[in-house]
């Protein structure tokens, strides 16, 4: 009888010694499985950020070579995919009037940026910005630098459609003295911050502005 009541304990002694490492082996491969999914998931992350910088390189190489000869005049510039002209160069001060060097530029520019467009799912977004002066009050054309920025920006789309970039690849886009480049502290950075600025976006965030 003893021997039987012996044999039992043992057997319920391995029985949840079993249970037991059944649990533990469970739990490890769930652990397990879930060091897997992060490292996955790391590793696509990585994978798409490497590729998202491969496009953005190809984007910024391509519009380089667009835009060779206007770079090479030294009146417009290109820095992380932004085209920018000096505000000085298009317009004379608290004025939305194409200045004739203005128009070549803007001339010289249309038909490579018309180029880079074609076929792309991509817009150029035309952005205008000033200086953080108040617009004179002998200049009573605009209310303040936010309109005079946004009246610059149509300008400019407006001249680039009429020397042939389509109407549809191109909007406007106001700042006024928001996001200046320079201190507005002395001469030489405000005009450095009335400027305008173009840069091709995708068409996604175009839809974005208009929500």
């Amino acid at each position: 009888m003893d021997d039987i009541d012996a044999g039992l304990e043992h057997s319920t002694v391995w029985a949840v010694f079993g249970d037991l490492m059944s649990g533990l082996l469970g739990a490890f491969v769930l652990i397990l499985v879930g060091v897997l999914g992060v490292q996955l998931e790391l590793v696509s992350s990585l994978e798409a950020e490497v590729q998202k910088r491969q496009i953005e390189e190809q984007r910024r190489e391509a519009l380089e070579k667009a835009l060779a000869v206007p770079l090479a005049s030294g009146r417009v510039t290109l820095a992380n995919g932004r085209i920018g002209i000096s505000g000085s160069v298009l317009f004379a001060l608290n004025s939305d009037q194409l200045q004739p060097e203005g128009r070549q530029v803007l001339k010289s520019l249309a038909a490579p940026l018309a180029a880079y467009l074609a076929g792309r799912d991509e817009m150029l977004m035309v952005s205008g910005f000033t200086d953080d002066k108040p617009v004179r009050d002998s200049n009573r054309q605009f209310a303040d630098n936010w309109e005079l920025s946004a009246q610059r920006a149509l300008t400019v789309t407006r001249a680039l459609i009429e020397e042939g970039l389509p109407s549809s690849s191109v909007f406007a886009a106001a700042f006024g003295h928001e996001q200046p480049v320079a201190s507005n502290a002395d001469a030489d950075g405000r005009a450095r911050n009335r400027r305008v600025e173009m840069a091709p976006v995708p068409k996604s965030a175009k839809a974005a502005t208009n929500q």
